[in-house]
C-alpha cells in the first residue's frame, strides 16, 4: 500500500519540479529584461529613497509639502545627510528633512558663501569674521578670525578655513570635527586665495598667488596635514581659479578659461578647455564628474551643457532647450531647473527624471540620492522622483 502510493505520487512530484524550475527561470528572465529597460530606474537610490521618504507625503508630481525658511536676497542651499542648509542676506538656517527647522543665525551679510560636505556646512559672509559650521546633530560652532576669503568643510566634517591675517598675506588652518585646530600655514611671500582638504582630511591644496618676472600668476601647493612644507608644486600659469572641490580622485580648479584637474598626489594633470565658450554655471559636486554650462558669447544665457571627469576627456554634451536658473551636481545626478521645467539627469546627461512645474522654484540643490531640493524666496520643498 505505501510502496503504491509513493510510486504514484512520483509523477505529480517531477511535474510539480518542472513547474517551480519553469516559473524560475521565467522571473529570472523578466528580471533581466526589466533590469535593462529600466536600468536607469531600477538602481540602489531608488531603495534609497524609498527608505528615508517612505513616511513622507507627496502629491502626484512627486513634490513634498512645502515648509517656511528664513528668506533673503542671494538665496543658497544644500542637502546633507539628515536635513538641509541654507543660507541668505538674513542669515543661516538648518533643517530636518521634514522641515522642522534644527539651528539658526540670524545675522545680515552682505555676501553670504555657503559650502556644504555629506555631514555639516560652512556658511561666512565674504571678507567678514565669522564662519558657523551648521550639522543637522547640533547647535553651529563658531569661528572667528581677521577676515574670511574661504571656508570649506570635507566628507568627514572637518573645517578649513583661509583668511587674512595680522602680519601675512594669507593664512590656512585646519579644524578637526571636534574644532581642534590640526594645522596652520602662514604666507607672507605669496597671497593666499583658497583651500581645500581632501576627503580623508590627509592632504591640504592651497591657491597662491604670486609675482614672477613682474607677472602675477597662480600655482598650486599640495601638504599633507602632518608636514608644513608642500610635498607638490604646479604652476598654473595665467589661470585665474575661481572654484575648488576635492573628491577621492583628486582635485577639481574651475578657472576662467579652463577646468584642470590635479591627481591627490599631484602627479597628473588634465586641462580641459572651453575657450573661446564663456563659462555661465557649473557644479563640482558630482562624484567622478562636473558639469559646465558654456556659451558663445560673453553676453546672454547658456547654449551648452557639457560633463567631463577627471581625465580632462568630455563625457557628454546637450544643446541647452531652456535657461538654466539654477545647476546642482550631487553622486551619480546633475539637476538642472528652468522656469518650465526640472531635469534630473546622470552624468552623460540622460533624462532620469523631470518636473514638468516646479512651483516657481528659483534655487535647486540634488542629493546624491537623486531627489532634488527647490526653494523660493519664501519656501523650500522636496522633489521626488520615482
Amino acid at each position: 500500500m505505501n510502496k503504491s502510493d509513493r510510486s504514484g505520487d512520483t509523477p505529480k512530484r517531477k511535474l510539480l519540479i518542472r513547474a517551480l524550475v519553469f516559473l524560475a527561470t521565467f522571473a529570472l528572465v523578466l528580471g533581466a529584461v526589466a533590469a535593462v529597460a529600466y536600468r536607469d530606474k531600477l538602481n540602489l537610490d531608488s531603495a534609497r529613497r524609498w527608505l528615508t521618504y517612505r513616511r513622507v507625503r507627496t502629491d502626484g508630481a512627486g513634490l513634498a509639502e512645502p515648509f517656511t525658511h528664513g528668506g533673503g536676497d542671494r538665496l543658497g542651499i544644500a542637502c546633507l545627510d539628515r536635513g538641509y542648509l541654507l543660507a541668505s542676506t538674513a542669515g543661516a538656517r538648518c533643517y530636518a528633512a521634514n522641515g522642522t527647522e534644527l539651528s539658526s543665525q540670524v545675522v545680515q551679510m552682505e555676501r553670504p558663501v555657503l559650502s556644504a560636505g555629506s555631514r555639516s556646512g560652512a556658511v561666512y559672509d565674504a571678507g567678514g569674521q565669522t564662519v558657523y559650521q551648521f550639522s543637522t546633530s547640533g547647535d553651529p560652532f563658531v569661528y572667528t578670525c581677521d577676515g574670511v576669503l574661504s571656508a570649506r568643510v570635507n566628507a568627514g566634517g572637518w573645517l578649513t578655513v583661509t583668511s587674512l591675517q595680522s602680519h601675512y598675506r594669507g593664512s590656512v588652518t585646519v579644524l578637526n570635527a571636534d574644532h581642534r585646530p590640526v594645522m596652520a600655514l602662514n604666507y607672507s611671500s605669496v597671497f593666499v586665495s583658497d583651500a581645500i582638504l581632501s576627503p580623508d582630511a590627509k592632504t591640504v591644496a592651497v591657491i597662491a598667488v604670486g609675482q614672477n618676472d613682474g607677472a602675477f600668476g597662480s600655482s598650486l601647493l599640495l601638504y599633507s596635514t602632518s608636514k608644513e612644507e608642500p610635498f607638490a608644486r604646479i604652476d598654473l600659469a595665467g589661470l585665474t581659479v575661481l572654484d575648488l572641490d576635492f573628491d577621492a580622485s583628486g582635485l577639481w580648479l574651475l578657472c576662467d578659461t579652463a577646468l584642470v584637474t590635479v591627481s591627490a598626489d599631484g602627479k597628473t594633470r588634465c586641462d580641459y578647455e572651453y575657450d573661446p565658450a564663456f563659462l555661465k554655471g557649473y557644479s563640482l559636486g558630482g562624484d567622478g564628474f562636473a558639469v559646465l554650462l558654456l556659451g558663445r558669447y560673453r553676453a546672454g544665457a547658456a547654449r551648452d551643457g557639457v560633463t567631463g571627469g577627471h581625465d580632462g576627456v568630455e563625457i557628454a554634451r546637450n544643446t541647452l532647450k531652456r535657461q538654466i536658473l539654477s545647476l546642482s551636481a550631487a553622486g551619480r545626478y546633475a539637476a538642472l531647473l528652468s522656469g518650465r521645467d526640472l531635469v534630473v539627469c546622470t552624468s552623460d546627461l540622460t533624462e532620469y527624471s523631470v518636473l514638468g512645474d516646479p512651483q516657481g522654484a528659483r534655487v535647486a540643490c540634488v542629493c546624491g540620492d537623486g531627489s532634488t531640493l527647490l526653494a523660493n524666496s519664501q519656501e523650500a520643498w522636496l522633489y521626488i522622483p520615482d
